[in-house]
């Protein structure tokens, strides 16, 4: 018989203490046989709070914006078999968005988890999860020995964080987390110190050049910025530089909406005036900002046309997309490119001064809300609400948006300011984000106020989380539109289809959404309904005075546009025409085109009128 000495120690049990040695707080999973030995270590230790969701991809997607909302390493603890599976949108969402998180997965008996093993199923639940997630993870691992358990962890941890950041992936077999082993026999990582990655002086240098020599400079900032941990010192360089700025969706937070010189949101869903400083610039610095789709439109040659375009980029594969239409890549951490170009561009670039007043006539023209935003049958224009809900934030006001209505009204009207968060998935885009982000978001601001903004559509992809929400009774503000299932794609059809009618997208067409006041009656949450303005005050400070979470319905037109967008157009001759990225329906006359467009109109938007 095999005797064990003092000095041995539970894998599962040595896991827990390194957690608390990373300063992992929290990790959201569900509980199975895969990873039960982690689960009761975990628990046991008292350091790391497990928080129990109900669904696997819940625990990946809290695992975001626990990360967001305070920069720390937050864990997702999936078991084998569909744990493993449930929980790959979450990681594919992180990957998208550069987004770090620890995973830890469990697996079959180790004797099974080998990659010769040629069987599709190992064990009762196996299969190969490192194969399935290498290519949406920074790091992908299988702990095959005991002794190299802390070792494989604490290198995906590292390699979570370091430059371009995103999700991380570490399987390990029942048999390995209920091995025992002596202390000594454990194998650590020592990461090297690597110094920020900083742009080469020259480079730096004839960005500093091009802003001098620029009639209309302008910034376009993204999230990259905040993951460099350059908040600060891009608050001073918008300062320094005194001029236009643009930021990303993702990086809308880091800037008060109300500089003067932050101009807005440029993109295919973009607000008139961004675009319109956007097309009419003449050099453009993007930093850590990875201009996509989105952003950008389809078609490169139209993309600001009279102007040069630089990029600061942590990964050089988002440079090369840009293709010929770039003029120079800067590859370089963002926090460190900002640092240098302070320095090198003082005293300072030169007053623009004609096109700063430039910038403020677009704003003044074209306001964030305006006519296309009317109320419409009856219905409160979901714009319109967006404004309102400007007025009622808290000064630490975290937001967290699902897709469809309350993504791109909340991205084109929201305004935030200092020691204000918004938060959602860019890249992936998937719907049932909200839910599970707002409780990771509460999580790490221990347990506090989150304002979820969802869709009745999204709100069906991870319901079960409200459970979660009432059991640790997190005081999350959740506002659902009800537009009768999914808004976006009756404009899909209605766009490809000529309004031949919808297809599983209402009620009649084959889809449809509970009553939420009923259902939130059932999960025990306080519900209210908003249907008209002479209401909506009243129901908002109800709102916001509640101390746990509560439910907020808004019912809004089932055929509302999403207005402005770049959409497309029909000549007066009947030809299907995608204008640039300025010309945003619904169209503005021509003069008015004329007018705002300093490099000309194109001759697309000339054949639109």
């Amino acid at each position: 018989m095999s005797m064990t000495t003092n000095t041995e120690v539970k894998v599962s049990d040595r896991i827990a203490q390194l957690l608390e040695e990373m300063g992992i707080r929290h990790a959201f999973g569900i509980i199975g046989a895969g990873n039960v030995h982690l689960f009761e270590s975990i628990a046991r230790h008292g350091y790391t709070e497990i928080v129990c969701v109900h669904h696997e991809q819940a625990a990946t997607m809290a695992m975001q914006t626990y990360y967001r909302t305070h920069g720390k390493l937050a864990a997702a603890l999936l078991t084998t078999g569909g744990g493993a599976t449930n929980g790959v949108t979450g990681v594919v969402s992180a990957w998208a968005d550069s987004v770090p998180g620890l995973v830890i997965a469990g697996n079959e008996n180790g004797k099974f988890c080998s990659p010769d093993n040629p069987l599709r199923m190992w064990g009762v639940q196996g299969y190969d999860t490192v194969q399935m997630i290498e290519k949406v993870t920074k790091f992908a691992s299988r702990v095959n020995e005991p002794a190299r358990a802390l070792y494989e962890l604490e290198m995906a941890a590292h390699i979570a964080l370091d430059r371009r950041p995103g999700p991380v992936w570490v399987e390990i077999p029942m048999s390995v987390q209920s091995a025992r082993l002596d202390e000594a026999a454990f194998e650590r990582f020592k990461p090297e110190d690597e110094p920020r990655l900083a742009p080469s002086k020259d480079a730096v240098m004839r960005v500093v050049e091009a802003l001098r020599k620029a009639e209309r400079p302008v910034l376009w900032l993204g999230h990259g910025i905040r993951l460099a941990g350059a908040t600060e010192a891009l608050k001073a360089l918008v300062d320094e530089l005194d001029i236009p700025a643009l930021v990303s969706w993702a990086g809308i937070d880091m800037l008060d909406s109300s500089h003067p010189r932050v101009i807005g949101r440029a993109g295919v869903y973009g607000q008139r005036s961004a675009n319109f400083v956007l097309q009419n610039s003449d050099y453009v610095l993007s930093i850590g900002n990875r201009l996509a789709i989105p952003q950008i439109g389809y078609d490169l040659s139209e993309l600001a046309r009279g102007a040069t375009i630089d990029v600061v980029d942590i990964d050089p594969t988002e440079g090369s997309k840009l293709g010929s239409r770039l003029k120079e890549f800067i590859h370089a951490d963002a926090g460190a490119f900002i640092d240098a170009l302070r320095t090198a561009s003082r005293p300072g670039i030169g007053a623009k001064s004609e096109w700063l007043a430039r910038c403020d006539h677009y704003r003044e023209a074209f306001p964030w809300i305006g006519p296309e935003h009317d109320d419409a049958g009856g219905f409160i224009n979901s714009y319109r609400f967006m404004e309102r809900l400007n007025g009622v934030f808290k000064p630490d006001q975290i937001v967290v948006t699902d897709m469809g209505t309350a993504l791109l009204c909340g991205h084109q009207v929201l305004k935030f300011g200092p020691g204000q968060r918004l938060m959602t998935s860019t890249g992936l885009g998937e719907m049932g984000y909200g839910l599970p982000a707002a409780i990771g978001a509460s999580f790490a601001n221990d347990r506090g106020e989150v304002m979820c903004l969802n869709c009745d559509g999204g709100m069906m992809m991870n319901l079960q989380e409200l459970q979660t929400i009432v059991h640790h009774q997190l005081p999350i503000k959740l506002f659902i539109f009800n537009n009768d299932g999914y808004l976006m794609i009756k404009h899909t059809q209605n766009a490809l289809f000529n309004k031949a009618g919808y297809v599983g997208t209402t009620k009649s067409s084959g889809l449809s959404c509970p009553d939420f006041s009923k259902l939130a009656a059932a999960f025990g949450i306080p519900a209210f309904q908003i249907r008209g303005w002479d209401e909506c005050n009243d129901v908002l400070a109800q709102v916001q005075a509640a101390t746990g979470p509560v439910i907020c319905e808004v019912f809004m037109h089932p055929e509302q546009l999403f207005v402005p967008k770049l959409s497309l157009a029909q000549t007066p001759q009947g030809t299907l025409v995608s204008p640039p990225l300025e010309d945003l329906s619904p169209l503005v006359p021509l003069p008015a085109l004329e007018d705002a467009m300093l490099v000309g109109v194109h001759e697309k938007s000339k054949s639109l009128r």
